[in-house]
């Protein structure tokens, strides 16, 4: 055997050798190297839905990512205001985070949803948010604002509590003060259906109620539950007035740093995700499930004519909001 041929038989032991032992080892002293850490807040803590939501993703995404990512979830804890998290995620300071019922204000695109009873149900909501409507608001964000939509999610229908009397008509809302978030159209919806809108943040309502500085609000009736409106108001009335979209968006140079397999990771858990939080919302938005959920904690639970309420909306609010949104509204309006 010549020296040409020894060394090729040297050098093929060598290799089959190392691939035996299952490739090269690192060197003395060499760790494997740490997992990227994103953090993702929010302003409210479990057991809220959407704080339940990430959760889930921060938990899973970590623990499917073969030890590439650790996402860290702030219920709570890391930013106490819708619009400083936004400002935080924008900026790249943090990788993840949602605007909770404030989307409107963030995104003003997202407002048309919010228009008192244009939205018509759940099936209608999710076909736009998982089909091309919240396709081309991902494309949209992405210019715009310089975000990645995660997902779409929602704080369901809305329904007023109040501290004088259930609700059934739109009569029975004249000459009380009910807090509206601070955004037109929430003052618009309460405005036109015949109460006084009073915008304010979350965090001074409760003391607002027991101080009769407001008679009352509107929130879904897991939020009621979970924020626990019951010790302040006795009476809700299931009138569906307003849909509330949101969504989890990423820092949009985040997103593309990530890897293909990554960001599939997080399309794939952000699905279940999303899917988590509208069942944990739909399945206690009817009559006889808030009943049986807050009637037990002291509230009184009706049924109110929802017809005659989308009636004066269509009446008296959506022609303004029809002008504004235009090919938006017509989209929202035809799609199945």
């Amino acid at each position: 055997m010549s020296r040409v041929q020894r060394s090729v038989a040297w050098v093929a032991v060598v290799v089959a050798l190392v691939l035996l032992a299952g490739g090269p080892r690192p060197a003395p002293g060499q760790s494997k190297p740490a997992p990227r850490k994103l953090d993702l807040a929010h302003i409210i803590a479990p057991p809220e839905s959407g704080a339940l939501g990430f959760k889930y993703l921060a938990e899973e995404v970590t623990r499917r990512s073969n030890g590439t990512l650790n996402v860290v979830f702030h219920g709570g804890t890391l930013l106490s205001k819708e619009l400083e998290i936004m400002d935080a995620v924008k900026s790249g300071n943090i990788a993840l985070g949602a605007p909770a019922g404030a989307a409107c204000t963030v995104f003003p695109e997202m407002c048309v949803f919010l228009t008192p009873y244009l939205v018509r149900d759940y099936n209608h909501a999710y076909a736009m948010f998982n089909g091309e409507i919240g396709k081309s608001l991902d494309e949209t964000f992405q210019k715009k604002y310089k975000v990645k939509v995660v997902f779409f999610y929602d704080y369901g229908f809305r329904h007023f509590w109040n501290n004088r009397h259930p609700i059934t008509t739109p009569a029975d809302l004249k000459g009380l003060k009910m807090r509206v978030q601070q955004g037109r159209v929430f003052a618009d919806t309460v405005n036109g259906l015949g109460a006084s809108a009073v915008p304010m943040p979350w965090g001074e309502v409760v003391p607002a109620a027991q101080q009769g500085v407001i008679d009352g609000a509107d929130l879904p009736i897991y939020n009621i539950n979970a924020l626990k409106v019951y010790e302040v108001s006795k009476y809700v009335s299931m009138t569906f007035h307003n849909y509330g979209p949101t969504l989890l968006v990423m820092n949009l140079d985040v997103w593309k740093s990530l890897t293909p397999e990554q960001q599939k990771l997080f399309v794939e858990v952000g699905r279940e995700a999303q899917k988590k939080i509208r069942e944990l919302t739909e399945s206690v938005d009817n009559l006889a499930k808030a009943k049986e959920i807050l009637e037990a904690k002291g509230m009184k639970v009706n049924a109110a004519d929802v017809a005659s309420f989308r009636r004066v909306a269509e009446d008296k609010i959506w022609p303004g909001y029809k002008q504004q949104y235009g090919e938006l509204w017509d989209r929202v309006v035809s799609a199945k």
